[in-house]
């Protein structure tokens, strides 16, 4: 099947289709915890709506597990140490085996930055804009502030 142009009127007619509906659910065979809800939010923004099929959700929605076990295995690191009675924490092996499947997933779903970016160095061209963009800041015009 042939891909639609990007800048074509039947891609344009998608996108609005897209953006009408409702953001996207994991699939009903799928349990998805509270707290994997914003890395689910995130993984399915990063592929236009209509390329997601069900076996795509069902993966994505491994991942955001995944990611959301890594956030709370780090809380839990630092409150406990990198090593416990004496010994290294075991959860520092967990994160590396989670870390690993994230990026396996990730690649899967084609949801990784080379994916949803670009090349590396294409993505260098972007930066130099934005650093001399930073550079030309006119000082009588405020800065958003960070969200921390």
């Amino acid at each position: 099947m042939r891909q639609t142009r990007s800048d074509s009127a039947t891609a344009a007619v998608q996108a609005a289709q897209n953006a009408a509906q409702a953001p996207l659910s994991p699939p009903d065979h799928v349990t998805l915890p509270t707290g994997a809800l914003p890395f689910w939010g995130a993984l399915v923004a990063n592929r236009p709506r209509h390329k997601w099929n069900d076996a795509d959700l069902a993966t994505a929605a491994m991942l955001a597990r995944a990611q959301f076990d890594v956030e709370r295995h780090e809380r839990a690191i630092t409150e406990e140490g990198d090593i416990v009675d004496g010994k290294a924490n075991p959860r520092l092996a967990l994160v590396d085996k989670l870390a690993r499947r994230i990026v396996m997933l990730a690649r899967l779903l084609h949801v990784h930055p080379e994916a949803t970016q670009g090349r590396a160095r294409e993505q260098g061209n972007g930066l130099e804009l934005e650093r001399e963009a930073a550079a030309d800041h006119d000082p009588l015009i405020p800065r958003l502030r960070s969200v921390s």
